[in-house]
């Protein structure tokens, strides 16, 4: 499938709010039918919907597509707005329960795939959430449950972060992430994705202090997860860190700690699967081709067992 000729971005109209005017952009794919099953991606921090074969899969295997850019992310990036900020992850519950009752009512049941923080902010309205009873199940991908970080060294950033964003909502730091993740799924470098790098940098957006509260809240909020649906948590089989690229990078998760994603993941409802995919990276559905492969069929596999 093709992204620019296989699909329709619909803008999203959402209340202003302390920036001003805000919008969010839900896409679908072309070869949706209507009357089946679907699915709502949802992306990560710094990310955005560029992956056309996660449509092609999904329709292949008789579910309608949609992927929705949250406001400030990708498509829905206004020039007045800071790039992926936001004070609270709930900001982002109004664009996903429009999304959601639009999808379903064209649809027999309603799935969500979330990556990254786009995982947190999944589970998290998956808890407490308008439209919460009208999804059937949750499939997380690499979901940012807690920081990649020593109890010592999450307790003094976030010292650091509530008080310096006590001072002023938009104070930043640069260069906190890692390129290496960047250069090992862009096309330029050693990956095989071709991605807008205005949308997804490959250095990364400034992290916002105000941000990082926002999530560690989120977080912490999980440890009374209630999540009645089933829920798919997918990870890969091994994680590194790592400040610059290298082969090893191809094959782990480089961005979390899969050891963090099992053990805040098996507790966040009553059906929770957990699901390893060997020599996955970051994203396992951007992972060689051989890797998703093996992650797609085993999600789809899942998902027919799933009763909706």
């Amino acid at each position: 499938m093709n992204l620019t000729k296989d699909f329709t971005s619909q803008t999203l109209e959402l209340k202003p709010d302390y920036e001003g005017e805000a919008i969010a952009v839900l896409t679908s794919s072309n070869f949706n039918t209507g009357n089946r099953k679907s699915v709502l991606y949802l992306h990560g921090y710094i990310d955005y919907f560029f992956h056309p074969h996660l449509g092609e899969q999904f329709n292949k295997n008789d579910f309608d597509f949609y992927a929705i850019d949250l406001r400030k992310y990708g498509r829905a990036l206004l020039e007045h707005q800071h790039p992926n900020y936001c004070k609270d992850i709930e900001e982002y519950f109004e664009e996903i329960s429009i999304a959601i009752r639009e999808i379903k009512s064209k649809s027999s049941a309603v799935f969500m795939l979330a990556h990254s923080t786009g995982g947190l902010i999944a589970s998290s309205y998956m808890n407490d959430g308008q439209e919460k009873n009208l999804v059937d199940g949750l499939i997380l991908n690499s979901p940012f449950l807690d920081f990649n970080q020593t109890k010592f060294e999450k307790s003094m950033s976030l010292f650091a972060a509530k008080s310096i964003s006590k001072l002023s909502d938009f104070a930043k730091i640069e260069g906190v992430l890692s390129p290496a993740y960047g250069e090992s799924v862009h096309k330029d470098f050693y990956g095989e994705w071709d991605f807008n790098l205005a949308w997804k940098p490959i250095k990364g957006f400034p992290t916002y202090f105000k941000w990082l509260v926002a999530i560690d809240i989120a977080q912490k909020k999980l440890a009374n997860s209630n999540i009645t649906v089933p829920v798919l948590v997918m990870h890969a089989s091994g994680s590194l860190k790592m400040s610059k690229y290298s082969k090893e990078a191809m094959s782990n998760d480089i961005v979390l700690n899969i050891e963090d994603i099992k053990r805040v993941g098996k507790k966040l409802g009553k059906e929770v699967t957990l699901l390893k995919i060997d020599n996955a990276q970051h994203d396992i559905f951007l992972s060689a081709q051989e890797v998703r492969e093996i992650g797609f069929e085993k999600m789809f596999s899942w998902l027919a067992k799933t009763k909706s």
